[in-house]
């Protein structure tokens, strides 16, 4: 895969769970075992934009439930028993398929971790980089500016002394109004 690279091959979140999604369901209806969805998270982890690592990662188990139920609800229309065939099929195919299911998200999960995963995650809980603002925090209009001390510093601060990437609304922002008029007026 390391003409992907070169190439520029990358596929977005959504491209790169429809890609497993459908080699999982072309391998799961022809072939027995779950060699299909392991060649799926392989291909999808590695074609995957770097940014888009982390809805990735959490839905291989979705996909396989998702690829496992619609071969199984085929397999069951012709049946006698449509509910008691779709039953058995997918607790069949469910329990039969939890190894391969467990290396596939293993796998995915090894090969986004090496792509950037934790700062992926990072970035999620707020400690990633900070987008640009228009207005300098010291003028009086722009988010995060002090009030009242004069400092020029943001009155909030996160643990590692970063200012806030937003503002709260101010109390009462979001009260009900009747026809441009509040409630209590």
């Amino acid at each position: 895969m390391v003409g992907a690279d070169r190439a520029g091959l990358r596929l977005t979140a959504r491209g790169a769970i429809a890609l497993l999604f459908v080699i999982t369901l072309l391998g799961q209806a022809m072939l027995p075992s779950g060699v299909g969805f392991v060649a799926g998270c392989l291909a999808a982890a590695l074609l995957v934009r770097p940014r888009d690592l982390l809805p990735l990662v959490v839905t291989p188990p979705l996909v396989f439930f998702v690829a496992a139920l619609l071969v199984e609800g085929v397999h069951s229309l012709a049946s006698g028993s449509v509910p008691q065939t779709l039953g058995v099929g997918l607790f069949t195919a469910l329990s039969s398929g939890a190894p391969w299911l467990f290396a596939g998200t293993a796998l995915t999960l090894l090969i986004a971790w090496r792509r950037g995963l934790p700062a992926n995650v990072r970035e999620l809980r707020g400690g990633g980089p900070e987008p640009a603002r228009a207005a300098t925090p010291d003028a009086p209009d722009a988010p995060g500016a002090a009030r009242g001390r004069g400092t020029g510093r943001a009155r909030s601060r996160t643990r590692r002394g970063r200012t806030p990437v937003f503002d709260p609304e101010p109390e009462g922002y979001f009260e009900p109004r009747l026809y441009g008029r509040a409630a209590d007026e």
